[in-house]
């Protein structure tokens, strides 16, 4: 073990998850008054031992003008919550993303509800 595996202190699962979704929250699609968790562009976020984060995400289309910043800023932000280890971040198009991915909260900010 390093020095470094030493000083990690593991944070709970949950906690962290939940440190996680917070983080992504604060990242929103330029084009959209909504974060990006909220417009369903998360599809999973797993957390490993220790502190190792793994999210699976798409946009809103294959073609979408934020394909490169968006990504990197969640990447950002979860990299900035005190602990983390590592965050592995993945880009799926599979299934496509559609509306019905959006939370309430999402489609009352937008006017579809």
């Amino acid at each position: 073990m390093s020095e470094n595996e030493k000083n990690i202190t593991e944070i709970p699962s949950q906690e962290l998850k939940d440190k996680v979704v917070n983080a992504i929250k604060q990242v929103y699609d330029p084009e959209i008054p909504v974060d990006v968790y909220e417009l369903g562009l998360i599809y999973e976020i797993s957390i490993y031992p220790v502190n190792n984060v793994y999210i699976l995400m798409t946009l809103t289309s294959p073609n979408c003008p934020s394909a490169e910043s968006i990504p990197s800023e969640i990447k950002e932000k979860i990299e900035q919550i005190p602990g983390i280890n590592h965050v592995e971040l993945e880009l799926t198009f599979d299934p496509p993303y559609s509306q019905d991915m959006m939370s309430e909260a999402a489609k009352l900010e937008l006017g579809f509800l």
